[in-house]
């Protein structure tokens, strides 16, 4: 028997991209089409020059979350005469207008329930995880829900991951799988919490940095494969060539 039947008891997930769609580049479109102006591309591209090093600060301990929302809409801000917090609140609910699950998410979960308990990690912010959650009748599978702007600390840190285990009642870190699509945030973050590792690797990068995952998964299809023990985890380990 597939030892992911039997060893795990705990199963703690990533929510963006590993459980919902993140689709950033739509969610601004439809947020700044509220405010009368075509976001293109090329606008993206350039949003994104002040988004992604903000969130490797935030996710390195530098800077807090809501440094990061403020700052990636400043220049926007100015140019709408509106403040970059309005700017953050409308985007983070045009994502949630546009939220869906990954393909396979809502089978997963439904056949985990009752044989694993399930929890979420996520570096996600608090106003767009609990409205996804509850619009996507999600909510109630998931105890605890860690979300990092509301502890203070984000992933790969290991302090969120301690407190996630602490809410779990502090069962055995060997029985417990992190599951997420960010090699470093969600694997390195798990492993260096003692925890198994899986992986969710939608465009089947090649490991780097020294990260080793225990277990390597393409879909979510994938994932429940290896866990109802129908993909070996052999075959798991080998994709990632470790």
């Amino acid at each position: 028997m597939n030892n992911t039947q039997t060893r795990y008891k705990w199963i703690l997930f990533d929510a963006d991209e590993t459980l919902f769609h993140f689709d950033a580049f739509k969610g601004l479109q439809l947020m700044f089409s509220r405010f009368g102006v075509d976001f293109t591309l090329a606008n993206f591209e350039q949003y994104q020059l002040v988004n992604q090093p903000l969130w490797v600060d935030y996710q390195d301990g530098k800077i807090s979350a809501d440094h990061l929302q403020v700052t990636r809409f400043q220049h926007w801000a100015e140019k709408l005469n509106v403040t970059a917090h309005q700017l953050n609140q409308a985007f983070l609910e045009a994502m949630a207008d546009i939220c869906s699950v990954l393909p396979g998410v809502k089978e997963l979960i439904a056949s985990l329930q009752g044989r694993v308990k399930m929890g979420i990690i996520t570096n996600g912010f608090t106003a767009l995880q609990t409205i996804r959650l509850e619009r996507t009748g999600l909510l109630e599978a998931f105890s605890p829900v860690v979300i990092s702007e509301q502890f203070g600390v984000a992933k790969p840190d290991v302090a969120i991951f301690e407190h996630a285990l602490s809410l779990m009642d502090n069962p055995p870190r060997e029985h417990v799988l992190m599951v997420g699509d960010n090699l470093h945030s969600d694997i390195l973050g798990g492993l260096n919490a003692g925890f198994d590792t899986c992986w969710l690797n939608h465009d089947n990068q090649m490991p780097r940095d020294g990260i080793s995952p225990h277990y390597q998964v393409s879909s979510i299809f994938e994932l429940q494969q290896l866990l109802d023990g129908k993909l070996s985890v052999k075959s798991a380990n080998l994709k990632g060539n470790f």
